[in-house]
C-alpha cells in the first residue's frame, strides 16, 4: 500500500513531472503533487519543512538548492533519486542509475522504460553507439567551459543524461566501440564527480568517481585511472583527511607514462596532504616539483577530452598560496593570490570565486579586515551565480573570522549580504 505522501506511478511518469524533476523545479513538483491529493501541509510534514516554506517554494519566492533538503523531498514524496539527479535512495528496490528513473509505469500500470519516453518518433534509431560516442565527445569541451564559467549546476543535467546514455549503450556493445564508450564514460562520470563536489554533495561525488574508476579500469585507460586517483585525493583533502589524500596522490603517480599535467596534479595534491599534516617543508618541496611539471610543454598530451588545461603554473601557485594561509604566513598567501588571480583566464570564473574567497580569508587572518571584505564581496558576487559550495564554504570561514571586525563598515556589509545569499542558496 503506498504511503499517503507517496507520488503515484502515473504521476511520476507524467511528462510534466519528468520535466519538473529534470529541472529541479520544486514549485512545479509541489503543484503537480496536488493532482494526487498531496497538499502543502502533507508535503511539509513528510519532507521535514514548514508549511510556510512549502508555500514560499510554490509561489516562487524560495528555491530549494541544499542537497540535504532535496534528498528529504525525494524520500518524503518517494521520487526516485535518478529523476532528481541523486544517488539511488535507500528505499528504492533494484539497481538504478543516478540521473533518471530507470523504470516507470504508464496509466494502465504496465512498465514503461524511461528510454521510451525520450524517443522522438516511433522507429527512429537513436542508439548507434559510434555516433553517440562521437557526438558526446564533441560536446565535452563546451561542458567543461560551461562549468568553469557558469558553475556546476549549468551542465549537470546534460552530463547525467550522457552518462546514462553510455551506460545503456554498453549493455549491447562490444569490441573497440565498447572500449571507446568506456573511455568516454569514464571522463563523463569523472566530470560528474567534480560537478557534485563543487555543489557540496560529497556522497554523490564519490559515487561518480567510483564509477569513473570502474570504467577506466575496464578500458585499461591508465591516464584516466591516475586522474581519478588524483580527484579522489582532492575529495579526501576537502574532508581534511591528510593520510588518505597523500596515499591516493602517491598512487596516482605510480601509473606509468603519465602526461606532465596529470603528474603535476598528483604531485601538488600530495603537497596539499603534507600541508594538512602541518609539514611545510615536504609540502613546499612538492609544490616546487609540481610547478616544474606544470611548466612543461603539453603538445603531445593524448588526453584531449580530459579537462586538464587548468593545470598551469598559476594553478599550482594558487594551491601553494592556500597552504600558506594555515601554515603561518597569511600575508604571503594574500600577495601570491593577488599575483596569480590577475593571471587567471576569464573562463575560470567559478575557480576565481574560490580563489577570491581564499584571498579574503588570508587578509582576514592577517588582520586586514577591509581588504578581506573587498575580496569577499567580489567572491560573493560570483558565488550567487555559480552556486559553488566550495566558494560558500570559504566565505563562511571568512564571515566567522571577520565577526570581531563588524564595526568596520565594509565587513558588516559583507557579513549581512553573505548571510542573505547563504540562506537563499542552502535552503
Amino acid at each position: 500500500m503506498p504511503k499517503s505522501s507517496e507520488l503515484p506511478n502515473w504521476l511520476l511518469a507524467h511528462p510534466d513531472m519528468l520535466s519538473a524533476c529534470h529541472e529541479r523545479d520544486f514549485s512545479r513538483i509541489f503543484v503537480l503533487a496536488k493532482r494526487a491529493g498531496i497538499y502543502p501541509s502533507l508535503i511539509a510534514r513528510c519532507c521535514g519543512m514548514t508549511p510556510s516554506r512549502v508555500g514560499e517554494v510554490i509561489s516562487g519566492a524560495r528555491k530549494l538548492r541544499d542537497m540535504s533538503v532535496i534528498e528529504r523531498v525525494a524520500d518524503g514524496l518517494r521520487i526516485p533519486g535518478e529523476m532528481l539527479g541523486l544517488a539511488r535512495r535507500d528505499w528504492e528496490s533494484g539497481e538504478q542509475f543516478p540521473g533518471a528513473a530507470s523504470s516507470l509505469v504508464d496509466h494502465s500500470g504496465m512498465p514503461l522504460p524511461l528510454d521510451e519516453l525520450w524517443v522522438s518518433s516511433p522507429g527512429e534509431d537513436l542508439s548507434d553507439p559510434q555516433f553517440a560516442t562521437v557526438l558526446i565527445e564533441s560536446q565535452l569541451p563546451l561542458h567543461y567551459k560551461s562549468a568553469n564559467y557558469f558553475g556546476a549546476r549549468q551542465p549537470l543535467a546534460t552530463a547525467v543524461h550522457h552518462a546514462r546514455t553510455i551506460d545503456r549503450l554498453l549493455r549491447s556493445t562490444n569490441g573497440s566501440t565498447r572500449d571507446d564508450l568506456l573511455r568516454l564514460g569514464s571522463r563523463i562520470t569523472e566530470f560528474l564527480g567534480w560537478l557534485y563536489q563543487d555543489l557540496g554533495d560529497s556522497p554523490t561525488a564519490g559515487y561518480w568517481s567510483d564509477r569513473s574508476m570502474e570504467w577506466a579500469q575496464e578500458a585499461a585507460d591508465n591516464h584516466m585511472q591516475s586522474y581519478v586517483l588524483f580527484r579522489k585525493s582532492h575529495q579526501a583533502a576537502s574532508q581534511a583527511n591528510a593520510e588518505r589524500a597523500i596515499g591516493l596522490a602517491r598512487a596516482a603517480q605510480r601509473v606509468p607514462n603519465l602526461t606532465s599535467r596529470i603528474t603535476a596534479l598528483a604531485i601538488q595534491q600530495e603537497a596539499m596532504g603534507y600541508a594538512l599534516r602541518h609539514n611545510p617543508t615536504a609540502a613546499f618541496a612538492k609544490f616546487d616539483e609540481a610547478h616544474e611539471y606544470a611548466s612543461q610543454s603539453t603538445a603531445n598530451d593524448p588526453t584531449a577530452t580530459l579537462d586538464t588545461a587548468y593545470c598551469t603554473p598559476t594553478y599550482v601557485e594558487m594551491q601553494r598560496a592556500n597552504c600558506w594561509i594555515d601554515l603561518g604566513d597569511p600575508l604571503r598567501a594574500a600577495q601570491l593570490f593577488e599575483d596569480e588571480i590577475a593571471a587567471l583566464p576569464q573562463v575560470y570564473r567559478n575557480d576565481r570565486g574560490v580563489y577570491l574567497a581564499r584571498l579574503a580569508r588570508a587578509y582576514t587572518k592577517a588582520e586586514e579586515p577591509e581588504q578581506g571584505a573587498e575580496a569577499a564581496m567580489k567572491a560573493l558576487v560570483i558565488a550567487t551565480q555559480t552556486e559553488s559550495a566550495r566558494t560558500l564554504a570559504e566565505l563562511e570561514a571568512v564571515a566567522r573570522a571577520a565577526g570581531r571586525h563588524r564595526s568596520v563598515p565594509a565587513v558588516a556589509t559583507f557579513i549581512e549580504r553573505f548571510e542573505i545569499v547563504r540562506d537563499r542558496l542552502v535552503t
